[in-house]
Formats: structure tokens, sequence, C-alpha cells
């Protein structure tokens, strides 16, 4: 078990070495940078990726093996922090998440692209959750709200550098560069933590929940195929859909029951009776859908129907990513006046009216009606991610405070891996119907909407084809942006039954 670094300032660790509190946090600022800017970053350029590997229908899945492999370990992550300590599995989360993100850069073809993405994805799901429990460990509670200024300033700082860097990099060097910028970021940080990171660890025998971690990669993996690959590839009669479905429902109670007799369960569901813990958590899993249906699928339209520049469509997600830290500032002044429960609520009409923006969108509106309902997005997120990790925080007592928390980003990332699969799929199926309805199905396909992305290719098409794929991907985009609309619609009920009263802080 690890020893709390803070609560009194610059205390001296059993090491006899003092911890260098501003430049770890300066550190630990990098590694969420890292972490930040690589969603940003990489949706900006991912059309120019597509373009280049081709693998159109493969698109989502780029995001999703990512994601499930960030979603799944960073419950890991954490029980092995307290075992072996903070520093040196955040050190090797890095060290994981450079080397994928080495590899994504040298990606031959999309199906290889998608294995180091998991790679990165393994590697990445220690650098969130551990920052934050070493700011946890170094500041007292009364010193932590002036910190997370900071932090979020992390979020502001890569939301206005990573598209418009992204957009630059594929318009005048090569999109290989976006993995590859990560890489002198990732080494400095880890430096700086050996350097200036002292810990105290107190030897204790763990036991780390490995077959809840595999058990639940299972069910999330067979559940993102058939999201993905129903009614595309796969008919939703088929025989390979109907085991990957029994698969998903057998391992799923598996987890359950493994969770349950566990003497360290990667989830304990006795948090979950806790009714705040339970909606925030749920709602978190339907924002986290709605976050990747945006920053996925956005630049694509912007670029592939728009037909603007790489930059634009960076720009697009941009003022998202900008609303969301400034709405998180004034969520914190908020609580502290009207509650969590009126905040949250605030919030979640701003992610309604952001995704109604989205439902409306159409290629005359242009870039900046888009930017307007990314903007709406961010402010809805900022309000409600900040106030449900208050509700959780405050209805915990300190023990389990940091499982608790980490539970909320566990859903999110849930969320984000099963959206992108969900959302994916709905793209396909839409894309390739409506191709088919066109008569079209000899000579177009999915991976035909390659060529939108691709500004030379997309020049040199037919008026009659081209109209046929900007249509296509419109309509299919238009159904993915109501799909995101009935989970805000989800999001805004869910908060609604949030508790009205409020339980102490630092309980």
């Amino acid at each position: 078990m690890v020893t709390t670094l803070g609560n009194t300032k610059n205390r001296k660790e059993e090491t006899g070495k003092k911890t260098r509190r501003p430049l770890v946090l300066a550190a630990v600022m990098l590694a969420m940078f890292m972490a930040a800017i690589e969603a940003t970053i990489v949706s900006t350029a991912m059309p120019a990726i597509v373009a280049d590997l081709g693998g159109f229908s493969l698109y989502s899945w780029v995001f999703s093996a990512y994601l499930l492999m960030n979603a799944v370990t960073v419950l890991i992550y954490g029980k092995l922090s307290d075992l072996f300590g903070r520093k040196p599995i955040l050190t090797f989360g890095i060290i994981v998440f450079l080397i994928g993100s080495f590899l994504c850069g040298i990606a031959p073809s999309m199906e290889w692209m998608i294995f180091f993405r998991l790679i990165q994805g393994f590697g990445a799901g220690a650098v969130m959750p551990i920052a934050s429990t070493i700011v946890g460990d170094m500041y007292t509670k009364e010193e932590r709200a002036k910190i997370q200024g900071y932090l979020s300033s992390v979020w502001g700082i890569s939301a206005v550098m990573g598209p418009a860097l992204g957009g630059i990099l594929v318009e005048y060097i090569s999109w290989r560069y976006v993995f590859w910028i990560n890489i002198p970021i990732g080494i400095f940080t880890i430096v700086m933590l050996g350097l200036y990171l002292h810990e105290g660890i107190e030897k204790k025998k763990h036991e780390i929940d490995f077959l809840g971690a595999g058990l639940l990669f299972i069910s999330v993996s067979a559940l993102m195929i058939i999201l993905v690959e129903g009614g595309v590839h796969l008919p939703w009669t088929s025989t390979p859909i109907i085991i990957l479905s029994l698969l998903v429902l057998l391992t799923f109670i598996c987890f359950v029951f493994q969770e349950r007799r566990a003497k360290e369960p990667m989830m304990p569901f006795s948090i979950w009776k806790e009714r705040s813990i339970l909606i925030a958590n749920i709602a978190s899993l339907t924002t986290g859908v709605m976050l990747i249906g945006i920053s996925s699928f956005l630049p694509a339209f912007v670029q592939g129907v728009m037909e603007r520049s790489p930059i634009v469509a960076g720009f697009t997600l941009t003022t998202m990513s900008i609303g969301w830290p400034i709405a998180s500032t004034i969520a914190g002044r908020l609580l502290l006046t009207i509650g969590y429960r009126l905040t949250s609520l605030i919030g979640g009409v701003a992610l309604i009216l952001g995704s109604i923006v989205f439902v409306i969108l159409s290629p005359a509106n242009g870039p900046v009606w888009a930017a307007v309902g990314s903007f709406l997005i961010g402010v809805g997120m900022g309000l409600t991610t900040t106030s449900f990790i208050v509700s959780i925080q405050s209805t915990v007592s300190w023990k389990v405070r940091g499982v608790a928390t980490a539970s909320n980003m566990f859903m999110r990332n849930l969320g984000s891996t099963i959206g992108a699969a969900l959302l994916g799929g709905i793209l396909n199926s839409t894309l390739m119907s409506y191709i088919a309805s066109k008569d079209l199905s000899d000579e177009l396909s999915i991976d035909s909407t390659n060529i939108l992305l691709n500004e030379e290719q997309r020049n040199a098409l037919s008026a009659p084809i081209k109209t046929v794929l900007q249509d296509g991907l419109t309509l299919s985009l238009h159904y993915v942006y109501c799909g995101v609309f009935a989970f805000a619609v989800v999001s805004f009920v869910c908060i609604f039954f949030l508790p009205k009263g409020e339980k102490e802080l630092g309980k």
C-alpha cells in the first residue's frame, strides 16, 4: 500500500528524499496534456489517415480499439499503483503509450493501425487515473481546489493546440507526426517523475482481480464486434452474431459473479448502492457515447461533405474542448451556490441543445454552425462531469473515494468505447443501404467514402458519384447525430433523478 505523499508540504518519504511538488505537478500536467491532446489531434487527422491507408469501414475501430484498452485497464492500474506505487505504474503506462504511438506512426494499413492503437490504449489507461491520484496524494483538501484550476487549464490548452496542430501536421508534413509528437513529451515526463517524485511504500499483499478484467474485456470486445459488424458484414440473425451475443451475456454474468467473490474486486458493487453514484455513473456512460459520437465523425463530415481543410475541421472540434474547461471553472462556483443537481441539469440542457444543432446540421450550414454545436456540447460536458465528481466524492468516505472516482472514469470510458462501435455501426449500415438504394452497390462500397477525404481524388469524381457519396455520408451522419440526441435526452432524465440533498464534503 502506498502512503500518501501529501497533507503536509514537501513531506519527507521513507526514502529520505523530498517530493518536489511544483515539479511533480508540472510532470503530471504534461502527462495529462499528452493524454488529453490525443483525442482531438487524432480525430482531426483521421480523414487523412483513412485517405492514405484506406479502410473507411474500419474508421470507428481506430477509436474503439484505443478506448477499449483504456476502459478495461483503468481500474487495474489503480489497483497496481496501490501495490507498487504511483511512479513505477505511471512510468510503465507512459512507456507503453509511447511505444504504441511510435508504431501507429509507421502503420502500413488500417488493420495494423487498429492493432497499434490497442497497444497505445493499453498504456493510456494508466495516465489519467494515476496522474489524478498523485495530485490527491500531494495536496490537502483545501489546496486541491486551486490545483484543479491548473489541471483544467491542461484541457483548455490541449483543446486549442490539438486540432490546430493536427491540422497543420496533416496539411504540411504528414499525419504520422500526429502520433510521434507524443514521444518527446512522454520522455520528458518520465525523467521529471524519476527525479522529483518520491514515495514511501508499505509492503502489503494484494490480490489483483485479473479474472474480472479478462471477463470484462471479452464481454465488451464481443459487444463491440456485434455493434460494428451487425447489419453490415454480418446479418443480425447470423450464427456469428448469435454466438457473440451469448458470449457477451455469459461473460458478463461471470464478471458479476467474480466481482462479488473477489477480495479486491476491480469494480466493487457496494458503491453502486449509493443513489448519487449510480445515477452519475449511468449519466457518464451516456455522455461518453455522445462525446465520441461528435469527436470521431465530425471531421469526416466537414472535410468530405463541406469540402473544408483539415485545419477548419479541427476548428469545429476545438470549440467543444474550449467550452469544457470554461464550464468546469464556472461549475466550481455554481456548485457552492445552487448545488450539484441544478448545476448538472443546466449542463444536461446544454447537451440537448448542442445535439439538436447537430441533428439539423447540413452542408449548407457551414463549419461555424458545427462549431457552435460543439461548443454547447463542451459546456454541457464541463458542467456535468465536474458536478458528478463532486457529488460522488461528497457521498462516500475517504477510504473508497478513489475507487468511486475511478468507477465514474471507467463508465465514461466504457460509454465512449460502446459509442464508437454503436454509432460507427449506424454510420456503416446506413451508408451501405443508401448506396444500395441508388443501385450502385457494384461500383461503390463503404470504403469508397475514402475518396471524399482526399481533395484530389474527390475533385476527380464524376458529379453523380460524388453527389451519391456526399448525400449518403450526410444521411448516415444525420442518423448518428439522432443517436447522440437520444443519449442527450437519457442523460438529462438521469440527472433529473439525482438526489436533492447533498452530504458534507470530506466525510
